[in-house]
């Protein structure tokens, strides 16, 4: 946090199937787990490109978390399909140590290209929907404490946990 790079807008892929976006979906895949990421944007590594990459299983960073699906997801876009929000517990590898209560739309659907560029589509909610936005965010150039409402309720992880709060 705090690097204007995650403020700014990312541009959209152009190009499918190249080595230089597998190389940079290696990347992504290599950091988000070393960190035990439920996922990772590619300005989050310095990129300025449209591309994601999730996955929740077995996550000790989010042991209660049902599993999300190993997913690329290239030129995102999220349609709420709901005006229902709930507020959830949320980390960040670019906020690290820090966690917030943030709402987001309970049921989405969203849609962009796999690395070769075939279309994916689906219709998420709970947990996968809260991962999905918080991901597309980054391409937006928004960190989840720009979404937060009430800012009592963000915190370092190890106080919210000593505190019951987590």
């Amino acid at each position: 946090m705090g690097d204007p790079r995650l403020l700014q807008r990312a541009a959209p892929v152009t190009a499918f199937g190249t080595p230089e976006l597998h190389a940079l979906i290696r990347d992504l895949d290599d950091t988000m787990r070393a960190a035990q990421g439920a996922g990772l944007a590619a300005p989050q590594i310095g990129v300025a490109l449209q591309v994601v990459a999730f996955e929740v299983r077995d996550n000790p960073r989010y042991p209660w978390a049902e599993p999300v699906p190993y997913t690329v997801l290239v030129n995102p876009e999220v349609i709420p399909l709901t005006e229902e929000m709930e507020e959830g517990w949320e980390g960040c590898l670019s906020l690290p140590g820090l966690r917030g209560r943030v709402p987001r739309y309970k049921r989405v659907r969203y849609r962009g290209y796999d690395p070769w560029g075939e279309v994916i589509e689906r219709t998420v909610e709970g947990f996968h929907a809260r991962v999905v936005q918080h991901e597309t965010d980054h391409l937006q150039g928004i960190l989840y404490p720009m979404r937060m409402r009430d800012l009592s309720q963000f915190g370092f992880t190890e106080v919210l946990q000593a505190a019951g709060r987590l």
